[in-house]
């Protein structure tokens, strides 16, 4: 929750440091290269701007990034031995912390030109973040959230991760509103505040509703032909549009 000028302010520059890694590391993203070298060039990136990686922070992760390949959906650890190649399916999740403040983003991207499934994947998941965002106003139901990610995938024949949602954030990395569904809760009556800080992070699929451990303590997975994708925006709940805070600002 926002409860100063001094709280915005120092949100809107975590934000804007996660916003700015994230891009640098697509950018950065090519086949040949390990998803360690990749995390590693993000972990450098967020010491250049002052900023420690939320997860190891707080979870004692073993990287400083979550980075997921192919039928991996979240949690991925980053390896010296998974070496990136051309069609591979790449989400990046990076959460930071500085000054005390912490903000959350996140993008999946193909390596390479997509395939029509994976292109309609990718931005049915962009199109769900965008509605999703559209209905998160102070005095509306917290629901609507679900509602508006749900639809989106339903409506392009594809599927929801229903283990993995939103969550409130600010002063620490998973904060009140806790888990907000990614599908319509209608026993969920919450209702969003003004100035509540949260993420908004659909996962969408081709099939798979679950996202389920695979052994490492850490990583999510689903069936290899269930790839899913992630977009994720950290923001503030107003009366009207949202202030999306992990957006790169012009310098």
């Amino acid at each position: 929750m926002i409860c100063t000028e001094t709280d915005l302010l120092h949100l809107k520059e975590i934000g804007h440091i996660v916003a700015l890694t994230l891009q640098k590391m697509q950018d950065f993203a090519r086949p040949g290269i390990s998803t360690l070298e990749l995390d590693q060039f993000g972990e450098s990136i967020l010491h250049q701007w002052g900023a420690l990686s939320a997860p190891r922070v707080v979870y004692q992760f073993p990287g400083a990034t979550c980075i997921c390949v192919n039928h991996q959906t979240a949690h991925g650890i980053p390896s010296a031995n998974c070496i990136l190649k051309d069609g591979d399916l790449i989400n990046i999740d990076v959460s930071a912390v500085k000054n005390g403040y912490f903000s959350d983003t996140g993008a999946s991207m193909v390596l390479g030109v997509p395939s029509p499934k994976l292109s309609k994947l990718l931005a049915t998941g962009k199109q769900a973040l965008v509605n999703a965002m559209a209905v998160a106003k102070a005095g509306k139901p917290i629901h609507l959230i679900g509602k508006a990610i749900q639809t989106t995938a339903q409506s392009n024949g594809l599927t929801i991760i229903r283990n993995l949602g939103s969550h409130g954030i600010g002063k620490t990395l998973h904060d009140e509103p806790a888990f907000i569904a990614s599908y319509f809760d209608a026993a969920d009556k919450r209702v969003l505040q003004p100035n509540q800080v949260i993420t908004i992070e659909p996962f969408i699929s081709l099939g798979a509703t679950l996202a389920k451990e695979t052994g490492d303590g850490w990583t999510l997975a689903t069936k290899p032909k269930q790839l899913t994708v992630q977009f994720e925006h950290t923001l503030v709940v107003t009366d009207d549009s949202p202030i999306v805070l992990t957006q790169v600002m012009e310098s």
